[in-house]
Order: structure tokens, then sequence, then C-alpha cells
């Protein structure tokens, strides 16, 4: 069987259309910088303003991954809209239901919007396979690592995986400011695949000094080094109309995948060269400069805070080592438990005014850190009667935040 992505490279080019056209015309131009490309579309760009999904605005999303996977990416399709096709084939108007409702609707939507996906992939020669993820998957290590190798084996074989929060069981994603219209699921699939970028195609240029509706001098930022308070004040705004994110939540994954060491661009994918011009590090939308280098695998997946189960308060010499010298957590420099936490669970490790320093896995439960805390090492075994190691977090088993 000739794989999908040969098949494309063959396919009769007419059936791309006039944008698909414009995209195929800058395969010539310079190499791609990103490789795996996480690209998430959100539900105002698929409706191109609209209360129903556009089928042009998926047909120019369709071109665009098409026309990276020919220039050599892997991507990753993180894609929202199933609420909106839910409510296109119920025919119903009604953008402010229940959480309920939603998720019903969601349920509806969510095999139509797959179905009109495979067509419009099918066109271009890509077979596509769903990929329905929750919090609760990702958080968990087992789960974590089957989805990961599960969405490295598709890529594998040139197969388009196409990413949505699973609505049905959880409700994260269609509640108000929580997960914020796939944009935080998007980082985290970023981080499970280790992408170069993380593309955000939504139906604005990207981030401005001020919201562009109400503010005629408001200006495109090009590139962010860091994030700020004043990014993120930039960033504040209302979200779309059918959308549950906005800006905010949109920077909000940067921060988290910039932290991985992706990068991460958003950009308006109503432009039919957007994503190609990002793959290739060209001046499109904002660009998101990543944090460092990139993390190995066990500290992405502590970064991530997934599965965070409580916090161990320490004071600012520990709070110091940790940052400058990396050292491991010793008792001594523990002043306090927050939560209930069992030996190799995730914990915050953070300082008394709660400001965050690291996450890592705790070597010993919270009653037995509270027990041993402001101690030396040395002490361990004689309090608790048994030892698992003079270190409450070691270093290996810690990443800084």
């Amino acid at each position: 069987m000739t794989p999908p992505h040969d098949r494309s490279a063959r396919r009769d080019r007419s059936a791309r259309g006039a944008s698909g056209a414009r995209a195929s015309a800058h395969m010539s131009g310079a190499p791609l910088v990103h490789r795996r490309i996480v690209l998430k579309v959100g539900t105002n760009l698929l409706t191109a303003g609209g209360d129903r999904i556009d089928g042009a605005a998926l047909g120019g999303v369709a071109t665009q991954v098409a026309a990276l996977r020919d220039a050599g990416a892997q991507v990753i399709l993180v894609s929202s809209g199933a609420i909106a096709a839910g409510r296109q084939r119920l025919d119903e108007h009604d953008a402010s239901a229940d959480v309920r409702s939603r998720q019903a609707l969601a349920a509806v939507g969510q095999a139509r919007l797959m179905a009109a996906w495979d067509r419009l992939f099918e066109l271009e020669g890509v077979v596509v396979a769903q990929a329905l993820l929750t919090r609760t998957d990702l958080a968990d290590r087992q789960g974590y690592l089957n989805a990961r190798t599960t969405l490295l084996t598709l890529l594998d074989r040139g197969v388009l995986p196409v990413v949505n929060e699973n609505d049905v069981v959880s409700v994260d994603e269609i509640e108000d400011s929580v997960l914020g219209d796939n944009d935080s699921l998007s980082a985290q699939v970023a981080n499970l695949v280790d992408a170069d970028l993380l593309l955000i195609l939504t139906d604005i240029a990207g981030l401005y000094t001020a919201d562009p509706a109400r503010h005629s001098d408001a200006t495109l930022i090009e590139r962010i080094d860091v994030i700020d308070d004043g990014v993120r004040e930039a960033a504040s705004g209302t979200p779309g109309r059918l959308g549950r994110g906005g800006m905010v939540t949109k920077v909000e994954a940067a921060e988290v995948a910039t932290a991985y060491g992706a990068d991460v661009v958003i950009a308006d994918g109503r432009l039919a060269d957007s994503a190609l011009l990002a793959a290739r590090g060209e001046p499109v939308g904002t660009h998101f400069l990543p944090r460092g280098s990139r993390l190995d695998g066990r500290r992405r997946y502590l970064l991530s805070g997934l599965q965070v189960r409580g916090a161990i308060r320490v004071d600012e010499g520990a709070a110091k080592a940790l940052g400058e010298a990396g050292t491991s957590l010793l008792p001594a420099g523990v002043v306090g438990v927050e939560g209930e936490f069992a030996r190799g669970d995730v914990v915050r490790i953070e300082t008394e005014s709660g400001r965050r320093v690291a996450t890592g896995i705790a070597n010993y439960p919270a009653a037995e850190v509270g027990r041993i805390r402001g101690l030396r090492s040395h002490r361990i075994a004689e309090v608790l009667g048994h030892e698992y190691g003079e270190e409450v977090v070691h270093r290996n088993n810690l990443v800084l935040r």
C-alpha cells in the first residue's frame, strides 16, 4: 500500500481550489524550520464568524495542512467546532446552553465534524484518525504514555491525528474559563509529542497591543521573548462569540508550550499561507519564542502539572538552592505541606508566599513530609522508622518552573 503522504504528493492539485494553489506555490520556498507541528483551529475560524460550521473554512484548513505535509512536516490537528456542528445538525440557535446541553451537542457534532474532516482530507490524499482526550487521560502517567505512543505511531505511518477534548465525558473544554476552546489542550498535545511548533490559527492576525475592534491605534505584536504582565494585559479581552477561549487562553497556552521548548505562533488562519510561513520561521502573526531547551519526557510530564496532588512549602534558602544550584529538596528546607499526596505523586514546590519554584515527584507521603520538615536528613529514619532516601524530592525528579 502506498503511504498516505506519498499519495498526496501525486494527487490532482485541482482538488485544492484556488486557495490551495496559492499555498502550493509557496512549497518551493525556504525549507521548514519546524518539522513536527501541532496546529490548533478554533470555533470562530471554522464557522467563519457565523453560528454554523463553514465548509470553505474547513477546506482552507485542510489545504494548509496538506501543504505542510507535502513540505515534509508531521502535523497533528487539534480541532474545535463539535458543539457548533451539533447545533447545526439539530438546528438549534442558543449559544448560551448549559453544560449538559453542550455535552449533548458535542456528542452529535463530533461525528459530523470528524466526517467533514475525513471527506476533505481524502481529497488531499490524507488518512485521518480521531483522538479524543481528556485532562484525566493525560494526568495519569500510563494514560500520558499511551496517548503519546498512539499519536507518534500515527505520525510514523503518515496518518493525520485529529484531536479534540472528549466533551461527552469531560466538561473542562465547554465550561467557561477552564480549558478555553482547546487552547490548553493543544499546548499539552505539543508537549506530549515533542512538537517543534504550536501553531494556533484563529480569525485575527495575532496578539495586538489592545483590542483592535475597540482601539484603532492597536498594533500587532510580532515577537514575544517573555510572557510578562504587559503581554497578559494586552491579551485580556472578550472571547469570540462561539469560542470559549479568546486571546487570554491562547497566551496561556503559549506560556505552557514555550516552557516545554516549543515555538508558538498565533496567526490568521484565513490567509492561505499562514501555516507554511510559520513552519518556515518567516514573519506571520505573533511569534512566542521558547523559554529554554527541550526537556526530556519525564521532566516535561512534571512541568505539565496535570497530576499535581499537593504542595510542599520551602523557605527562601531552599528555594534559592533549588533554583540556582540545582540541588535536591532536603527536609531541612521544608516548612509546610498542603494537601494529601502519596509517595511517588507529583507535587508543587513553592515558597511560603505561594511563589511556584518547581514541580517534582515526592519521595515521601504528605504526612511523613510533615513529620520530618525542618530536620537534617540523617534523622529521617529515626523519626519515621524507615528511610526512602535523604531527599524529599530528588533533583532527577524535579523540574524548575
